[in-house]
């Protein structure tokens, strides 16, 4: 199949865009071309877009990979939309996305862009690891934007930090309108660790008029907090095929989703923004009680899942439910962690009922290996704050223990398929020159910036003991 998706192919009613991208212009600037945000905040701007009758529309702009944005430009930035019911699929194209850059090549157009008035909104999806934060203070890592921090002002950038701190000082350079910048991260208090990184960036800058450009900031720059929630599995090309049979055209940047999508956001924008709301996002005073329960129970899970399954020697999500501890590990997380939470969000045991369903949906194959990525960065806002609430309450962690324990394990780099991990050889250098499990396990943890963890003698004795069983692939829950 030759033919490729465009705004000229004829597609059966069901599969049309909610718009018509022509009508639309470009509002919104998002970081990251990735599959998260063509089957979330995409699908929520379109859907506001067509209820509203407001052309709300995204320009994209992928931090790295050109090839991406060549690939959506020769689709008319088009793209469709899998989503995977236990029913059968169920597939549709999306219109929402505008127009596609590429951060570096295309610094110039970025940078007028975020200086546009008509430009009100900037969404982000570039992965914990793109904001460079320090895990000893959460800070802005200045040595690893360093060449962004010593650029002309005008960039290029090589850090979505360095270029939208530079952009946010160009629009307040000529009195630009105020802006959101709204980052949809799985962090807690990710508006918040937005804000400093940006603040550090301009901070540690040379500009002559850093200052005041920090004041103006404060003055029209808003970050909200969001909590985002869709599984959305890595595409492969069994997927591409499949959609290509439903649409009669191929398309190369085809995503997959389960059916369920959540988005909360706190209620603090400076400018305007899309009715989100009427396709059903949530917008209150305080994200946090739900940003906690998605990032403790569903992510917190979705790690566990991933370590202990491999370990099992299993492969996907439904593979690792399939098991026998499968919604017993599920469950058993979820009534751990649950005192951690605070009130005022979702009922904890009815959200592990909601977690085991959708975790066991058949249609979905989601990789075990893809959710255990980058786990040194993600285990510190999963488990550590949970599993430090509750050891200072003197409650006991078995669960925490056994996933923590699943994680050393993968760190060892024995198998080529490993989880990819920013910090591999560093943790993998862990393993060596020691026979004591129970060392291996504190020279981890302190890799992770977690030094009380590292020097609690008994947590770190759990975990360790934990280790022979599951090196014989048993999960003893």
């Amino acid at each position: 199949m030759s033919a490729r998706l465009s705004r000229t192919t004829p597609l059966v009613p069901e599969a049309r865009p909610a718009v018509d991208p022509a009508e639309l212009r470009p509002g919104i600037v998002h970081f990251g071309l990735g599959a998260f945000h063509r089957a979330h905040q995409a699908v929520y701007t379109e859907n506001a877009a067509a209820r509203s009758g407001e052309p709300w529309g995204i320009t994209a702009v992928a931090p790295r990979s050109a090839e991406t944005v060549r690939a959506l430009r020769d689709q008319d930035c088009l793209y469709s939309l899998t989503e995977r019911r236990p029913e059968g699929p169920r597939t549709r194209v999306v219109g929402s996305v505008v127009d596609a850059l590429a951060m570096g090549p295309d610094a110039r157009a970025v940078s007028t862009l975020l200086a546009d008035p008509e430009v009100t909104v900037v969404t982000l999806t570039v992965t914990e690891k793109g904001y460079h934060r320090l895990a000893a203070t959460g800070g802005l890592d200045t040595a690893a934007v360093a060449a962004d921090l010593v650029s002309d002002p005008d960039g290029p950038f090589t850090t979505v930090v360095g270029t939208l701190a530079a952009g946010l000082a160009a629009r307040t350079r000529a009195g630009g309108a105020p802006i959101s910048v709204v980052s949809c991260d799985n962090m807690a208090d990710n508006g918040a660790v937005l804000s400093r990184v940006v603040r550090e960036f301009v901070a540690a800058s040379h500009w002559p008029d850093r200052v005041r450009i920090m004041d103006r900031i404060d003055e029209t720059v808003r970050f909200p907090a969001t909590v985002v929630d869709r599984i959305v599995p890595a595409v492969t090309e069994a997927d591409r095929l499949a959609a290509a049979t439903a649409l009669g055209v191929r398309d190369e940047l085809a995503v997959t989703a389960e059916p369920y999508r959540q988005w909360v956001l706190e209620d603090s924008f400076a400018a305007p923004r899309p009715p989100w709301e009427l396709d059903g996002a949530l917008f209150t005073r305080d994200v946090t009680p739900y940003q906690l329960t998605k990032l403790r129970l569903l992510n917190g899970s979705h790690s566990a899942l991933a370590y202990l399954g491999t370990a099992a020697g299993r492969t996907t999500i439904a593979d690792a439910m399939a098991a026998d501890w499968g919604e017993r590990l599920v469950r058993a997380l979820c009534a751990e962690v649950a005192p951690t939470l605070p009130a005022g969000g979702p009922d904890p045991s009815a959200y592990a009922d909601d977690l085991v369903v959708r975790f066991r949906n058949p249609a979905m194959h989601h990789l075990l290996r893809q959710i255990g990525s980058d786990g040194s960065l993600k285990i510190t806002e999963r488990w550590l704050p949970a599993l430090r609430t509750l050891r200072a309450r003197g409650a006991s962690t078995p669960v925490l223990e056994l996933a923590l324990a699943a994680w050393v394990l993968s760190t060892r780099r024995t198998e080529t398929d490993a989880p990819t991990d920013p910090a591999a050889d560093t943790l993998a250098a862990c393993w060596d020159g020691t026979t004591a499990p129970v060392e291996t396990v504190r020279a981890l943890l302190r890799v992770l910036g977690s030094t009380d963890l590292a020097d609690d003698d008994r947590l770190t004795a759990a975990i360790a003991d934990r280790l022979p069983a599951l090196q014989a692939g048993r999960i003893e829950i």
